[in-house]
């Protein structure tokens, strides 16, 4: 009804030769269909449309209406900036502040500075409650009333927006860029905030196996005794389990192989459909089955020297051998490496023997 009421004023003022300046707050709180409703006036130039938001326009906003819209990020209030707005306050009658004359000692307001974390909606808020209780008993807010108002204080942190996935992101990366001091600095940044531990375990369970995978497969086991722990142990106790995992996986070799080999393997099945398995690879539990082929002609690696039936394809017939795995020469995977080129030399050998025209090739 405000809307449209706005509207209507926008109308008769532009008709004037006027322009309107529509400021919206907290525009996610308008769904999505709403907030089709402003496009006609935006477009015609009815309205100068103007909306604030504490969420992350890209997912709260209508995309129609991002598209004609200019997004400013408006940036944390530093310390400084905030002791500013404290100090007009405190001279500026008509916020309330001023005409109390308050005695405010320097470093009382650099602590609510501080401690606001960078709102300053919050450090007025603790002003004032200092005020309120100077007043009352005749004193000066000095640094240890201002100490006693404020607390242990509060970071910023919402769970489900922005700040909760930029701060896993930051641990995950730590843990990436092998630095344990950062990664441990965003868990607790994290913990200190409110974020369930035992979301933080499974992100560090992922973390294992994406960053570090088999340079140290101790590191997946750790993440996952660091799970189990904290469902036995809670809060606050469990919660040293997951650092302990964080720090391992932050210090352990790193390598993404397994996780990019997944990846390339994902993308062929998409490329090449349901292609069949060779019969030769499929199990024969019935009499008819044995009878169609299932299993014949295949080798059965433990019989084969060294354990690996050397140029077998074990691929779908057709579609030409892949590799995906890439082993770094980091941790384990380096032993890993060795192993595979032995026996891709042993595979290459093999093929040679079965097609004379590719041994005349390579000689």
């Amino acid at each position: 009804k405000d809307i449209r009421a706005a509207v209507d004023q926008a109308r008769q003022l532009r008709a004037q030769g006027r322009a309107t300046v529509l400021f919206v707050d907290e525009v996610h709180r308008f769904n999505k269909s709403q907030q089709d409703g402003f496009l006609p006036f935006v477009e015609d130039g009815t309205l100068i449309f103007v909306g604030a938001t504490t969420e992350n326009p890209s997912f709260e906003v209508n995309n129609a209406l991002l598209s004609r819209a200019r997004v400013y990020v408006l940036k944390v209030l530093q310390p400084e900036d905030i002791k500013r707005v404290l100090q007009r306050a405190l001279v500026d009658a008509e916020a309330g502040l001023g005409a109390r004359r308050l005695n405010v000692s320097a470093d009382a307001l650099d602590l609510f500075a501080r401690a606001a974390d960078g709102d300053a909606r919050r450090a007025l808020n603790l002003l004032e409650i200092a005020g309120d209780l100077a007043r009352r008993d005749a004193k000066q807010i000095d640094v240890q009333l201002a100490r006693e108002i404020a607390g242990d204080g509060s970071r910023r942190f919402d769970k489900g927006g922005d700040a909760y996935y930029d701060q896993i992101s930051a641990l995950h990366k730590s843990v990436r860029g092998s630095n344990p001091d950062a990664a441990l600095y965003w868990y607790a940044r994290m913990l200190d905030g409110g974020c369930d531990p035992l979301y933080i375990a499974r992100r560090v369970v992922r973390m294992a196996a994406e960053e570090i995978g088999n340079a140290d497969p101790r590191a997946l086991q750790l993440a996952l005794d660091a799970c189990a722990a904290y469902e036995r142990l809670g809060s606050p106790e469990g919660e040293l389990m997951i650092a302990q995992a964080v720090v391992y996986l932050a210090c352990a070799p790193k390598s993404n192989a397994v996780y990019s080999a997944f990846k390339a393997a994902t993308q062929d099945v998409r490329d090449h459909g349901s292609l069949e398995v060779p019969l030769r690879l499929r199990n024969a539990p019935s009499r008819l089955m044995e009878q169609l082929g299932h299993g014949k002609g295949y080798r059965y690696a433990h019989d084969e020297p060294d354990a690996h039936a050397a140029g077998e394809h074990y691929f779908p017939d057709g579609m030409d051998a892949r590799q995906y795995y890439f082993p770094v020469e980091r941790g384990l995977e380096q032993k890993i490496a060795e192993r595979l080129a032995q026996w891709r030399v042993a595979d290459q050998a093999q093929s040679m023997v079965s097609d004379p025209d590719l041994a005349t090739d390579k000689e």
